[in-house]
């Protein structure tokens, strides 16, 4: 199975070091394309031998080729937006992980969305029982 994970780049890499967690989790289940989202290396300004075209580009045709989209959208990001979006229209599978945070909610038009499913957690063990259960269940 191939996973596309979509975590927050520009929009702000606090949660960079949960992302990892994440991704080393998503392998018990399958081909992660996007493991850079948890590169440390990795800054805010992204990938920098590459232009925003082949990012862009190359960004698609991994989601393309995936068969779920785990998206972790505590950190605002309109990349991450988008790939939610393309992954709608394509029919894709997609799970949205939300940490609950004090004075924060998640967007509306994610967690309204009904071509999707939204999970919230407080910590790491319970994402991956989310993660377990998901897998299972598809």
């Amino acid at each position: 199975m191939n996973i596309y994970f979509a975590g927050s780049i520009r929009g702000g890499r606090e949660d960079v070091k949960i992302y990892h967690e994440i991704i080393i989790h998503l392998r018990k289940f399958g081909n992660v394309l996007t493991e850079h989202v948890a590169d440390d290396n990795l800054e805010k300004a992204g990938e920098k031998n590459m232009s925003d075209k082949e990012i862009h580009d190359r960004d698609l045709e991994w989601l393309k080729q995936s068969d779920v989209l785990i998206a972790e959208v505590t950190t605002p990001s309109l990349g991450v937006g988008y790939e939610i979006k393309t992954a709608i229209s394509w029919k894709k599978k997609i799970l949205c992980l939300y940490r609950k945070q004090k004075g924060k909610s998640l967007s509306a038009m994610i967690a309204g969305c009904p071509d999707l499913e939204v999970n919230y957690y407080e910590s790491l063990t319970e994402v991956k029982e989310i993660l377990n259960r998901y897998f299972d269940s598809i």
